[in-house]
């Protein structure tokens, strides 16, 4: 399946919350995804959560097996949490430090040789603020080549973070992060430019 086909299929899980009794129904996906999630949780806890830090082929085989698409290399810890794993997409050589949440209602993608640091929030979800339903919106998130998005901090739905770009500890993004630039702050501004490399 393709990404746009995949993201028409995301849509179609998504409950339309004023047919379905409003926020108090409190499900704004159906029976099916919510099935399966609990199912992933479930795996991740006995399977993965409890492993050492160095097994990270084992765990990359779980994702896999829950339908996430991960390159080689990848160093994810157990400790991390991933809400849907047919949302995520992981480059190679991605490192995704302990504590991380990839609240990937919608499309996560992290590109080839990307970080995301411990304790950062990676959310591709938001509601619909002025709709008396406070209904779900999701928006893909892109984390490009060799960006790095630093220790605690906060990536927002419809985000893309350039390639080579590093937004700072506890750094909060809620709009685009141009490529090899480096951005601190709440919300994130630029402070200056980054020397272009290659990796491999």
């Amino acid at each position: 399946m393709n990404r746009p086909e995949h993201e028409r299929s995301i849509r179609n899980e998504i409950l339309d919350v004023s047919r379905n009794g409003g926020m108090t129904a409190k499900a704004s996906f159906t029976l099916r995804n919510r099935l399966f999630r609990a199912m992933w949780i479930v795996a991740w806890t006995l399977l993965a959560r409890w492993t050492p830090p160095p097994l990270h082929g084992w765990r990359r085989g779980v994702l896999r097996a829950f339908g996430a698409k991960v390159g080689k290399g990848v160093r994810i810890y157990g400790s991390t949490r991933v809400w849907y794993p047919p949302n995520l997409v992981l480059g190679d050589h991605v490192a995704i430090g302990w504590q991380v949440k990839l609240y990937n209602q919608g499309m996560v993608t992290i590109e080839d040789y990307a970080i995301v640091s411990q304790h950062t929030h990676v959310v591709a979800g938001t509601h619909d603020i002025d709709d008396p339903y406070f209904q779900l919106q999701v928006r893909p998130i892109r984390i490009g080549r060799q960006a790095w998005v630093a220790s605690g901090a906060f990536v927002g739905p419809g985000v893309t973070v350039g390639e080579g770009a590093v937004l700072g500890a506890r750094g909060v993004a809620f709009r685009d992060l141009m490529p090899w630039t480096v951005y601190r702050g709440n919300p994130a501004v630029e402070i200056k430019k980054r020397r272009p490399f290659t990796l491999p």
